[in-house]
């Protein structure tokens, strides 16, 4: 499904809004017409999720990402009261403590700049998780810390290798990853899954141990409440299994949250920066409105943060950033739903004329919505629909008013899905992300470092590689004197293959796979102090 990041409208443009692959396996179709996209989303009886497509995210227990009928009514019941504004406050303070850090972090860097702003951004936004999940507060520096008593891992480190193997999870239960004749690699991840879950386990018993006065503001703390009230105020005759939710479902909704909310919210962040980086009349932009706000509330004392009630309200402008970094770069390209065990019908645009003829989904069959379509449709968002352009999004009617959120029809911007199953995050990420930004830009700017020796462009977008109006590519070509770099024709007898790098030997030693990929997916950052007479400038 990855082929649409790259495709973006460019197939629809040829097919129309809707076009269908008829396979072997059954059909698919694919839609990109919001109308369509909103109705699919709305009726979650008649488009429901395909089980086995969402079936490796039930790797502690089911959750509200994979059940469906009355399963999901219950879930939804019970898990959208832990996303709250107590919730929001908490994710304000420590996104902030975290992206101080990393900013501290990086400016020790100096002139050289960072190239982690991806794996940066991914231990922000996880240290974020474990204090909102559990209220489990790690430094954002990247020290060793050891497990608690009865743990050989942290609840961090066990959370962040599942998290980065849920395809593994996927082919293989977790069940069988411990087992002694499995490669340690898997076993790792089998012991990471033990843990995490014992991690949870423990915390849910000491949720469940404490007074209501003794309780924590976190979402196992909110998630366990809502679960055992309900459980308390409907016990007697009912069936067991539709009161509250078991410890199983509790450990994959927790589990579920944080798959959700961390490459996503991390990626978008490191996606964001790197913009803002090659487009400084956008960061001068943002940064206007964070000085702005920043004049009206100091910096507090020691120890104290900014109030969120107060200061996330104004950031229009940061908010505006994510949306248009979402809508170019988001990380959900295809939102899939199957037609239900009966015929559906759907209006289409007719392209004769302004009206719309229906169409009938066959029962059970694949039903596709194309983000990266939806997001890029010059008929809904003008012709500079392939642009960053993060202004677009905010409008006011006169000199005098403040800036406002323009108004999208329905299922014409759906990062966070639509309908009913709306994702319950999507606070909880926007949050995360105006707070970072907040404080990111708020005394500091983002500029890309020229590779030494580099040659075209020396400006901020010449560090933006285009390719013809489809996508940004955000790159740093690496040195060329690396073999992998350019690789010498490769003989097929092993003798010549050994002549062949013989020269290259003295240069450097072959990175792996992951060293490679790494090595050629950076942009460099170098993040510079703004004094004070700049932020007055």
């Amino acid at each position: 499904m990855g082929w649409s990041f790259q495709d973006k409208h460019k197939l629809h443009d040829e097919l129309g809004p809707l076009f269908t692959l008829v396979t072997p396996a059954g059909n698919e179709v694919t839609v990109a017409d919001p109308e369509v996209a909103h109705t699919v989303l709305a009726r979650r009886k008649d488009y429901i999720k395909p089980a086995i497509m969402y079936e490796q995210l039930n790797v502690f227990g089911r959750n509200l990402n994979t059940v469906n009928g009355e399963d999901w009514q219950r879930h939804r019941r019970l898990t959208a009261p832990s996303f709250n504004e107590k919730i929001s406050s908490l994710v304000w303070d420590e996104a902030g403590r975290q992206a101080h850090d990393m900013i501290s972090a990086w400016t020790q860097q100096g002139e050289r700049g960072t190239k982690d702003t991806v794996p940066d951004t991914a231990t922000l936004a996880l240290h974020v998780l474990t204090n909102a999940a559990f209220g489990a507060a790690y430094p954002f520096s990247k020290g060793v810390s050891k497990g608690s008593p009865g743990h050989e891992m942290t609840y961090k480190d066990s959370l962040s290798l599942c998290l980065s193997n849920i395809i593994t999870f996927a082919i293989l239960p977790k069940k069988y990853l411990s087992l002694s004749y499995m490669p340690m690699k898997l076993q790792r991840v089998g012991q990471a899954a033990r843990e995490f879950q014992q991690y949870m386990a423990e915390m849910l018993d000491s949720e469940r141990g404490s007074t209501k006065y003794e309780r924590t503001v976190n979402l196992m703390s909110a998630l366990v409440r809502a679960s055992d009230e309900d459980a308390e105020s409907k016990a007697g005759g009912q069936d067991s299994s539709k009161l509250g939710l078991t410890d199983d479902e509790i450990f994959g909704n927790i589990f579920a949250y944080n798959l959700a909310g961390h490459e996503t919210t991390a990626n978008t962040v490191a996606f964001a920066l790197c913009l803002l980086a090659a487009y400084p009349e956008y960061q001068d932009w943002v940064r206007e409105e964070i000085l702005e706000v920043q004049a009206d509330y100091p910096p507090p004392a020691a120890g104290e943060q900014q109030s969120y009630e107060q200061i996330f309200p104004r950031l229009q402008r940061c908010l505006a950033v994510m949306y248009e970094t979402l809508r170019l770069y988001g990380s959900v390209v295809f939102i899939p739903r199957a037609a239900s065990s009966s015929p559906q019908t759907i209006s289409l645009p007719d392209n004769n004329n302004n009206e719309r003829r229906d169409v009938v989904i066959p029962p059970s069959t694949a039903v596709n919505i194309n983000l990266q379509a939806l997001h890029t449709d010059p008929k809904l968002w003008g012709p500079d629909a392939l642009e960053w352009r993060p202004t677009r999004w905010l409008q006011k009617s006169s000199p005098h008013e403040k800036e406002s959120f323009i108004s999208t029809a329905p299922g014409q911007y759906i990062p966070w899905a639509d309908g009913p199953r709306v994702c319950p995050g999507q606070k909880f990420a926007q949050v995360e992300f105006v707070r970072v930004m907040f404080a990111s830009l708020g005394g500091y700017r983002v500029v890309p470092v020229p590779k030494e020796g580099g040659e075209g462009e020396t400006t901020e977008k010449g560090f933006l590689y285009r390719l013809p109006r489809t996508y940004i590519l955000l790159r740093v070509k690496p040195p060329a004197i690396h073999p992998f770099n350019n690789p010498p024709h490769r003989p097929k007898k092993k003798s010549q293959k050994k002549i062949a790098y013989k020269n290259h030997e003295k240069h450097t030693s072959p990175l792996s796979p992951q060293q490679r990929k790494r090595e050629n997916s950076y942009i460099i950052l170098h993040i510079s102090f703004c004094s004070v007479a700049s932020k007055q400038a």
